[in-house]
């Protein structure tokens, strides 16, 4: 029997108007939002145990106890003060990447297209609501239990529920009659929420939502699952796993030689407490949680939504720029430019205030007869507008007639066929259009026709224009056959439509190459359309454009030898994709590949960074790929790949700086037992720090811009590790320079105050002063900024003034003074101090300049 209509076309006809919004609105307040039962999410009382269950926090804790067993009430009273304020610090930072997160996870709910007061509308599936109608197409994901109203075509993976592979094959509730047998019937009228639409189309009512639904029971018996571990959080992992124990051995190693040597085994303790509160990075893994999460969140503020972490690592690395012509490099906004019959032709531009000729009504006509009545895709609703401004007031529109089934464009057919039925004629009256060559085929002409089509094909193609061929057949028999081939199809012309170059293309593409990333474009137009878009756009100019047929032809050892030089793949399939993908990567290359169909899948899955369409693209499209495009916007692709830079950047400054830090922390904890010296760190001395550390770490490298250099130099290499010689030799030069200056300070301070706790006082003013300088120096990879912006970034500045106003009351209130066993420097000592933390600064850039310097010198 003949198939039920299009979805879109029987809603454009009247048949069903859906909910109203107030009766919507009205059964979500009811029975909730259609969403699953959510994993459990870290809220505030669970991040706050995290936090108390930090090492540091132990730590600290450990030391407040040993200053109450030695009666000093005071400095346990002030540790635990400062212990609530750093939890206070790392308990803001990890709620902020958490609210960062849930807004990510809100934005990648799945969306629906319902009928809503007549009108189709496109909403997030979590507002869906029982009795809603929903319009589902190929490549959607069902959205909820629905059940078929009507349906064309239709087949459902339910892999998802059942683990079977193999698609099954929908009817309507109409349909189910011809059926019979009772067992066959059982749920073919029904799909369910989260499976996935792999061909044809379907109109469908709600009868389940959220944990009411199949998948939604299931959901209820599951638990938790943890999130994943990127490739530099396990890096990073690692050696903090290493760092700790090393740091643990030398500081219960210190106890003992302070215990054995002084026989004060508190103290003794004490001072091994404070070397591991010294030694532990525990700041690496909050650094990298924030940076990730916040520069996720930061991308989907740009309309790029990063479904996977690791992808936002990788970006930076990112070689080659696979991306689709129509809606990437195009506005996606198409219109119809000439209409062309072997009578006559006309251009809407040259044209314009002219009738349409006669001779092309047909062409037109049957152009929007083979279109959907309610089109969503871009070139059919140009046809649908071209029509309604050309035809109208004509007999060649046809709002009566009634669609009876459609023929889907396939791999094997770059055609799709449409059958109406005119409520004054018995015959069905079919329309085709298509890619001009499969027009051709269908209305088999011979070959000095083919030719002179062909060649107007070309002239079109080669002005950037997007060519399709109209044909038009009747069928008088009751069935209809299962091919298209089938009917008598005769050739009325063709359809030439432009979609201009987005105006910021040429400029993006040209970063593009400058940042030493090559874009490479695959697409399924003509190869004359492909090189004069590719022209437009300043890709790969001069380039000889590679078709699916020639990428089929070759071998891999031969495929690698032409992607050297070309950049333009058209008359693709998507299937083809693939191989073009899997080829760069045996280059060597880091591929991001865009996509929105659902064949696109498996290209975005074997690609290293996958992009799916966010506004045009399919649902298993957006579930293959790392990042999604809000926007569909190339330019939106070079900034995914300028904020993967900025963050891998930022990350590697904020280790230098950890490392440069935690040297002479590490070094005043160690030598004063080793030499006999007074301790001249103390706990609240380290927390101090911390208090400077932390923020700057996470909030104050994190907010750092990219550097104007940056997207002029080549990408990293993917195997590039966060902790490689440069970060390293560069923090420990840093800060063995400053421990060797503090030991003089500390030196010349003893002898010329004669007072241990002056002495103390001028050692902890300039660790703290050089270290702020430090963050400053380590702020720009390259030259430091001192003037004009470099001062600009707001976290810095507010961390360095409250810092300042904290050291001073340290300093300079007696009270305050005591509790850090600290005694007043006298003038001489202040002069000297800050002079010296200007010398530190000046070491500082001394080592990043050496560093440039020996790696300008290094061999490529």
């Amino acid at each position: 029997m003949p198939a039920a209509p299009a979805p879109a076309d029987a809603a454009a006809d009247g048949v069903d108007s859906g909910l109203s919004a107030q009766t919507a609105r009205q059964r979500l307040a009811q029975d909730g939002p259609n969403e699953l039962p959510q994993s459990q999410q870290r809220g505030a009382l669970r991040l706050l145990f995290d936090v108390v269950a930090e090492p540091m926090f132990l730590l600290l804790v450990a030391c407040g106890a040993i200053y109450l067993v030695l009666g000093d009430r005071n400095e346990a009273l002030m540790l635990l003060g400062f212990v609530v304020v750093v939890m206070g610090i790392s308990f803001v930072q990890q709620q902020r990447t958490a609210h960062s997160l849930q807004a990510l996870r809100d934005l990648s709910s799945p969306r629906a297209q319902v009928l809503r007061d007549g009108q189709v509308l496109r909403i997030p599936g979590r507002e869906l609501v029982c009795g809603d109608t929903v319009l589902l197409a190929e490549g959607d994901r069902v959205p909820a239990d629905l059940e078929l109203l009507q349906a064309s075509n239709l087949a459902v993976d339910e892999s998802l529920l059942t683990g079977e592979s193999v698609p099954v094959d929908k009817l309507a509730v109409g349909d189910l009659q011809g059926l019979g047998d009772a067992s066959a019937a059982h749920g073919r009228d029904r799909v369910f929420s989260a499976t996935l639409v792999t061909r044809g189309t379907a109109r469908g009512r709600v009868i389940a939502t959220g944990a009411r639904s199949a998948l939604g029971r299931i959901a209820q018996a599951m638990t938790a699952v943890g999130g994943e571990r990127t490739p530099i959080q396990q890096e990073t992992r690692r050696v903090v796993r290493k760092v700790a124990v090393v740091g643990l051995a030398l500081a219960v190693g210190l106890a003992v030689v302070h215990g054995v040597r002084s026989g004060d085994w508190l103290h003794g303790l004490l001072a091994g407490l404070t070397l591991a509160m010294a030694i532990l990075p525990e700041e690496l893994p909050v650094v990298l949680t924030i940076f990730l999460g916040l520069g996720a969140w930061r991308l989907a503020r740009e309309n790029v939504l990063a479904r996977s972490i690791p992808a936002v690592e990788l970006l930076g690395a990112t070689t080659v720029l696979c991306v689709d012509k129509t809606g990437t490099l195009t506005a996606n906004r198409m219109a119809v430019r000439q209409l062309w019959s072997p009578i006559d032709r006309y251009d809407v531009v040259r044209d314009a205030g002219h009738a349409l000729q006669e001779a092309l009504h047909g062409v037109l006509e049957y152009a929007v007869l083979a279109s959907h009545r309610r089109a969503f895709d871009p070139m059919e609703a140009a046809i649908s507008d071209a029509g309604q401004a050309l035809l109208a007031d004509t007999e060649h529109l046809h709002a009566d007639w009634t669609l009876v089934d459609d023929y889907p464009l396939s791999r094997d057919m770059l055609a799709m066929s449409r059958v109406w039925q005119s409520p004054d004629r018995r015959e069905y009256m079919i329309a085709a259009k298509g890619a001009p060559e499969a027009i051709v085929d269908l209305c088999h002409l011979d070959a000095q026709r083919s030719a002179t089509i062909a060649a107007h094909v070309a002239a079109m193609a080669s002005a950037g224009l997007r060519v399709l061929g109209v044909a038009q057949a009747t069928f008088e028999a009751d069935a209809l056959p299962g091919n298209q081939h089938d009917f008598d199809f005769e050739f009325l012309g063709l359809v030439a439509l432009q979609d201009p170059v987005r105006a910021d293309v040429p400029q993006a593409i040209a970063e593009c190459h400058a940042a030493g990333i090559r874009v490479v474009m695959i697409t399924g137009d003509h190869a004359a359309t492909a090189l004069a878009i590719a022209a437009q756009a300043g890709l790969g100019e001069g380039d000889k454009a590679m078709t699916g047929a020639e990428l089929d032809a070759i071998d891999e050892p031969a495929l690698r030898l032409r992607l050297a030089d070309t950049s333009i793949f058209c008359r693709v399939q998507p299937e083809q994709k693939l191989r073009l993908v899997q080829a760069f990567r045996a280059r060597g290359d880091v591929v991001a590949m865009t996509g929105d169909g659902v064949n696109d899948a498996p290209a975005l899955k074997a690609a290293d960074i996958g992009v799916a369409m966010g506004a045009r693209g399919t649902d298993v499209a957006r579930e293959a790929a790392a990042l999604v495009l809000l926007n569909d916007d190339f330019a939106s692709l070079l900034v995914a790949v300028r904020y993967g830079r900025r963050v891998f950047a930022n990350l590697r400054k904020a280790i230098v700086f950890v490392i440069a830090a935690h040297v002479p922390i590490v070094g005043l904890s160690i030598l004063p037992v080793l030499l006999g010296w007074p301790l001249l760190l103390l706990p609240v001395h380290i927390l101090f720090l911390q208090l400077i550390i932390d923020p700057a770490c996470s909030m104050v490298f994190e907010a750092e811009p990219l550097e104007a250099q940056a997207m002029q130099e080549k990408p990293r290499s993917p195997d590039m590790q966060l902790f490689d010689a440069t970060v390293l030799v560069r923090g420990l030069w840093q800060g063995l320079g400053l421990l060797v200056l503090l030991v003089v300070v500390y030196a010349v301070s003893r002898g010329g105050a004669g007072s241990e706790n002056a002495a103390r006082a001028m050692v902890f003013m300039v660790l703290v002063l050089s270290n702020l300088g430090l963050i400053q120096v380590n702020r720009a990879w390259g030259p430091t900024r001192w003037r004009g912006h470099g001062l600009g970034n707001p976290l810095f500045v507010g961390i360095s003034a409250s810092t300042v106003v904290l050291l001073a009351c340290v300093l300079g209130i007696p009270a305050v003074q005591r509790l850090f066993a600290f005694a007043p420097p006298s003038p001489a000592l202040w002069t000297l101090g800050l002079g010296c933390s200007l010398l530190a600064v000046l070491w500082f850039e001394a080592v990043k300049w050496a560093m440039h310097r020996r790696e300008r010198l290094r061999p490529v």
